[in-house]
C-alpha cells in the first residue's frame, strides 16, 4: 500500500484549519499543476474534494486529451467558519484544461454530489451533465435559485446507455442507496475499466426501487476491473446495513401506538424515508403536513417525477392543519441534525410561525447524526424531552438505516469485482484507511492499494500505479451570500475574532499641525467589556490611547497618519490583553482636524 502522507499536529492558534490539520491556503498555496502531455496508457485519478471528509465529492479522471468528471458537490461549513454557507470544490487545476471536459456524470442527487453544479459549470465552460432523472430534476430546481448562472444541459441516461466521451466509454449500473436513481459508473479506457460505485450499499430487499444488481456486477467482473474506486463512509462499521424493509416495519410500530401529532424529522434529500413516512400515514389515517424549504422543493420534484406514490389529499397545507385532529396528522421536517434555523429546531424553541409543540407530541428522529452535530443534536433533544410527550432516534430503536455500505458490504464488492487496484473515496481519513485494509482482504495487493487525499494525483497503467508528487490546489472556496471564494482565511480569522473576544473601536480627534489630542477619545465596545462597569480599563485606555498618538506625532513630520492607525492598533491591543488575557478587535478611526 502506497504511505500515507502524515500531516503536522493541529496547532493551538485561533486560525482555521480543516479536519486533516491543513494549512490555510493563505499561507501555504499550492500552485496548480500546469496542463502536461499524460502519457500513453496512463489513466489519471484526482479527487478535488471527497478524499478527507464525508461530502463535496468531485473526482476527476483524466487520460490523455480527455477528462471527465463524476460529481459536483459542497460541503456543509464547520463550527469554526461563521458566517459561510457552504464550501465548494477548487477548480484551478481545471480551469487551463476546461477545454479537454467531456462531460460531468452525477451519481445522485445529494448536495454533497450537485450542490456545487451552480456555481462551477459555467467557469468549467457548460460541459453536459449526465445523470438519471430524479437527479436532473432535483439539479434543475435548485439552479432556479441562481438566476444569473446559465440553465445546465442535463442528458438522461440509464443502467443500458453507452456513452462515448473522448477517450473514454461510459457505462452505469444501479446501485441501492437512500435516494432513488442512484448509479455506479463504467468507465473504460484504453488503460483498463474503471469502476467508481458512488454511495452505495448493498439491499436486497428495498422500498420504492430494485433490489441491488449482483448480476450486473458480476459482468462487469468479467471485463476485468483495473480500478475500483468505492464509497468508504460505513468502513468503520462491521456486517451489514440493514434493510429498508426493516426500518418500515419498526416505523410502523411508532404509527401503531403514537397518540398525537408525529412529527418526523430527517434528512430533505432522504426520499426513501419521506416516501415510507407518507404510506404509513395513509395506512394510520394521518394526513400529512411537509416543513422546509429543501424537504418542500425535494418533496415536488419527485412527486412530479412519479418517484414519490401519494394519494390524493394526503398533503394538507397548514391552513388545513388546524381543523384536522392531532391522532391524524404526521409532520415531515428538516432538523433532525439540531440546525439553528431549521424546523424541528424552531418548533422546539417555540420559533416556528405556526407550529408549536405539545406534550402529546412524539417526535422521530429517522436519520443519523452526521459527525460534528453531535452536541447540537444532544442540545436539541434536551429541549424535546422537556417539552414532547416521546421520542424516539435510532440509538432506541431501529427507525434509520445508513444508505452506505458496512465492512461486510465493502468487502463482497471488492470480492466481486476483483479489481487489480484499489483508491477508497467519500471519507475521513480513517475511514479511506479501513476501507482499505478491507480490500487487501477481499484480495487486492497491498502495493495495488492507494489512499489518496483532496489534490493528490493518481497515476495508473496496466502494470503499476503511483502517486505523483504534485498536487491540486484544494484550499476552501467558500461560499458567503452572493460571493464565491472571496471570503479568504484572513476574513474567517476576524470573524473567529469578532465571535470569541469582541470588537473595540476608538475615535480620537487628532489637530492635523500638532499632533496632539483634541478631548477625550470616544470608545465603543461590542461583545468585548460592558462599558458602565469598566470605567478604570476605559480610562487607562484613554490614557494609552493619548499617549501612543501624541508619542508618535512628535517624530513623524508630515504626520503618516496610515502607520499611525497601525501603531494604535498593535498598541491598544497589547495593553488590552495584558488586562484582560482577551484579544478583542481594534479598530482605531483618527479624525483630522
Amino acid at each position: 500500500m502506497m504511505t500515507p502522507v502524515k500531516h503536522s499536529q493541529r496547532p493551538r492558534s485561533r486560525r482555521p484549519h480543516d479536519r486533516r490539520g491543513k494549512r490555510p491556503a493563505e499561507e501555504h498555496k499550492i500552485e496548480p499543476p500546469r496542463p502536461s502531455k499524460i502519457a500513453a496508457g496512463v489513466l489519471r485519478f484526482l479527487p478535488l474534494g471527497g478524499c478527507g471528509e464525508v461530502t463535496r465529492s468531485c473526482y476527476v479522471y483524466e487520460y490523455g486529451d480527455d477528462i471527465v468528471i463524476v460529481d459536483m458537490g459542497l460541503q456543509f461549513p464547520e463550527e469554526d467558519m461563521p458566517g459561510i454557507d457552504y464550501i465548494i470544490p477548487n477548480i484551478e487545476y481545471l480551469n487551463p484544461r476546461k477545454k479537454n471536459i467531456r462531460g460531468i456524470i452525477v451519481t445522485h442527487g445529494h448536495l454533497d454530489h450537485i450542490g456545487a453544479i451552480p456555481h462551477l459549470l459555467e467557469p468549467l465552460g457548460n460541459p453536459v451533465i449526465y445523470t438519471k432523472p430524479l437527479t436532473k430534476g432535483m439539479v434543475l430546481k435548485r439552479q432556479e435559485d441562481f438566476t444569473g448562472s446559465p440553465r445546465p444541459k442535463v442528458e438522461l441516461v440509464d443502467e443500458n446507455s453507452k456513452l462515448k466521451l473522448g477517450a473514454f466509454d461510459v457505462e452505469f449500473f444501479h446501485v441501492n442507496h437512500n435516494i432513488p436513481d442512484s448509479m455506479g459508473v463504467v468507465l473504460k479506457t484504453p488503460a483498463g475499466t474503471v469502476v467508481h460505485t458512488g454511495d452505495w450499499k448493498f439491499d436486497h430487499t428495498p422500498v420504492n426501487e430494485r433490489p441491488a444488481d449482483m448480476g450486473r456486477l458480476k459482468q462487469i467482473a468479467d471485463g476485468n476491473v483495473l480500478l475500483l474506486v468505492s464509497d468508504s463512509t460505513g468502513s468503520q462499521n462491521p456486517g451489514r446495513t440493514i434493510s429498508e424493509t426493516e426500518i418500515q416495519r419498526n416505523l410502523e410500530e411508532i404509527f401503531k401506538i403514537a397518540k398525537g401529532r408525529l412529527i418526523c424529522a430527517t434528512f430533505s434529500s432522504l426520499l426513501t424515508r419521506v416516501q415510507q413516512l407518507i404510506w404509513l400515514s395513509e395506512k394510520y389515517n394521518r394526513k400529512v403536513l411537509v416543513e422546509g424549504y429543501s424537504m418542500k422543493s425535494n418533496v415536488a420534484v419527485a412527486e412530479e417525477l412519479g418517484y414519490l406514490k401519494v394519494k390524493k389529499g394526503t398533503f394538507i397545507s397548514k391552513e388545513e392543519l388546524t381543523h384536522t385532529p392531532d391522532d391524524n396528522v404526521t409532520i415531515i421536517c428538516t432538523g433532525a441534525q439540531g440546525e439553528d434555523r431549521a424546523v424541528l429546531m424552531r418548533i422546539a424553541n417555540g420559533e416556528h410561525r405556526f407550529l408549536a409543540l405539545k406534550s402529546t407530541d412524539s417526535v422521530i428522529f429517522s436519520s443519523s447524526v452526521v459527525p460534528g452535530n453531535e452536541a447540537s443534536v444532544q442540545r436539541l433533544k434536551d429541549i424535546l424531552y422537556k417539552k414532547a410527550g416521546k421520542i424516539f432516534h435510532s440509538d432506541s430503536m431501529d427507525i434509520h438505516a445508513s444508505g452506505h455500505a458496512k465492512g461486510e458490504d465493502l468487502k463482497e464488492m471488492a470480492t466481486i469485482l476483483k479489481p487489480k487496484y484499489f483508491i477508497p473515496m467519500h471519507g475521513n481519513y480513517f475511514m479511506l484507511k479501513l476501507h482499505t485494509e478491507l480490500a487487501m482482504e477481499a484480495g487486492v495487493k497491498p502495493v495495488h492499494c492507494a489512499i489518496a487525499e483532496d489534490g493528490e494525483i493518481i497515476e495508473m497503467k496496466k502494470n503499476s500505479i503511483h502517486k505523483l508528487k504534485e498536487k491540486a490546489p484544494t484550499s476552501y472556496v467558500m461560499v458567503d451570500g452572493l460571493g464565491v471564494g472571496d471570503i479568504k482565511e484572513v476574513v474567517i480569522r476576524d470573524r473567529q475574532m469578532l465571535s470569541e473576544d469582541g470588537i473595540f473601536v476608538v475615535i480620537a480627534v487628532v489637530d492635523g499641525h500638532t499632533g496632539k489630542v483634541k478631548g477625550s477619545p470616544d470608545i465603543i465596545s461590542r461583545g468585548f467589556i460592558y462599558l458602565k462597569e469598566s470605567r478604570d480599563l476605559l480610562a487607562q485606555s484613554r490614557h494609552v490611547i493619548r499617549k501612543v498618538i501624541e508619542d508618535a506625532t512628535d517624530q513623524m513630520h508630515p504626520i503618516n497618519w496610515a502607520f499611525l492607525r497601525d501603531e494604535l492598533r498593535e498598541e491598544l491591543g497589547k495593553f488590552l490583553f495584558r488586562k484582560t488575557e482577551r484579544r478583542p478587535m481594534v479598530l482605531p478611526v483618527i479624525i483630522e482636524v
